[in-house]
């Protein structure tokens, strides 16, 4: 979150800047009754203009997005046309003057290449076409060009030359947002494919060896679950959406569960409280489950004794309260810090880490999990998961085929 805060403040400050230098050229003393100074009034201008821009650039630099941004982006400037171009291609033109499209995009070699702004006269044997200027501004992202703002004007000026290059500038922020977001996104289904591969192959094994142990004994049981194994391996390995629901999750959750029980027997108790309202709550896909098998590795595996894990979900307002607790072998906290800041192999702790990086990736840093544990105390993981959180959708349920 703290890389989106200083993008975010790169992103405003060319803005502050241009509508500060505006309200200073027309400064006048406050006249009775105006709510705010000519500097405020020109700053706020800004910003109201150019904030409908930022979203569509967000999405990086296509024809779709310049299209939707390029006439707030003229108004900003105050121009007669405007145009942005990607390294090949014209995307859009606003405006006056579309005739002078091919000869805009032959002069962009130079600015593109060098990533140096330029100005020039347009050539134009048109009487009553109002653009005879141009002014390039390239758009870079990681020093690298990716296109160029284009402003058209009657009259060279070096004020329009500076305008430009300040918007130009804002949009490159928001191209550079947009790469993080999808670096973001990135990095996010990687973790899922790494935590897919971190499902155990152990269990696996034994899931399939159980199943095979009813085959003749008991031939309804092992179709049972061999349905659970074929639904969670189904959801396990789904390859759309980086969210589901809270009741997807616990769905998968159920699968896994009967398999285990038919594995361990009555070894294994699980009590489950869930509040109906919490069902809908979206959250990050595969983020409960190897919670689950966690309790389970440290509550039975190596043991003779019995375990009780016990899941309960709770409306607390704004967030869905997930708390996954087991009176197993618990852990030293100080393994589990280091788990959690990946010094030690994730066999250690299945998937805490990944877990909470993803939260935290999500949700922010306050978000994290909350451990609570002791050698001999068992564990006891909380999940607090706001219910609404923009860019947070699921891509819907998978039902049994």
């Amino acid at each position: 979150m703290s890389d989106f805060l200083a993008g975010l403040l790169i992103a405003v400050l060319p803005l502050l800047g241009i509508g500060f230098w505006l309200g200073r050229r027309t400064a006048r003393p406050e006249a009775p009754g105006e709510l705010g100074t000519p500097v405020e009034h020109a700053t706020f201008q800004t910003l109201h203009t150019a904030s409908p821009a930022a979203p569509p650039l967000r999405a990086g630099l296509t024809e779709e997005t310049a299209r939707k941004s390029a006439r707030r982006l003229r108004s900003l400037l105050g121009t007669d046309a405007l145009c942005l171009t990607d390294d090949r291609r014209v995307l859009v033109w606003d405006g006056a003057g579309a005739h002078h499209r091919a000869e805009v995009l032959e002069r962009l070699a130079g600015p593109l290449e060098t990533g140096r702004g330029e100005a020039f006269r347009l050539d134009c044997d048109t009487p009553d076409c109002p653009v005879r200027w141009a002014v390039v501004a390239p758009l870079t992202v990681d020093d690298r060009v990716h296109g160029a703002l284009v402003a058209c004007a009657p009259r060279e000026s070096a004020v329009l030359v500076r305008a430009a290059g300040e918007v130009a500038r804002w949009v490159s922020v928001q191209l550079e947002l947009a790469d993080l977001d999808d670096s973001r996104t990135r990095l996010i289904e990687a973790e899922i494919k790494a935590l897919r591969a971190q499902i155990s192959p152990h269990f696996i094994f034994n899931s399939l060896a159980v199943i095979a142990s009813f085959v003749r004994t008991d031939p309804e049981r092992a179709r049972e679950l061999l349905l659970e194994f074929a639904d969670f391996t189904r959801y396990s390995f789904r390859r759309h959406g980086d969210f589901t629901t809270l009741a997807d999750e616990l769905h998968a959750i159920d699968h896994y569960l009967a398999l285990v029980r038919a594995r361990f027997g009555d070894r294994l108790s699980v009590t489950l409280q869930i509040a109906p309202e919490v069902l809908p709550v979206t959250l990050p896909f595969l983020c409960l489950q190897p919670l689950v098998e966690n309790a389970v590795k440290h509550g039975l595996e190596g043991k003779t004794d019995k375990c009780h894990i016990q899941i309960t979900a709770q409306d607390t307002g704004a967030e869905a309260l997930v708390v996954i607790e087991d009176d197993g072998a618990g852990m030293d906290p100080a393994v589990l810090r280091r788990i959690l800041a990946g010094e030690v192999s994730p066999s250690g702790g299945i998937g805490l880490s990944n877990v909470d990086d993803r939260l935290r990736q999500v949700y922010g840093d306050d978000h994290g999990l909350v451990i609570e544990t002791a050698p001999g105390a068992g564990m006891k993981i909380t999940a607090r998961l706001p219910k609404y959180q923009p860019g947070v959708h699921s891509a819907g349920r998978i039902d049994r085929a």
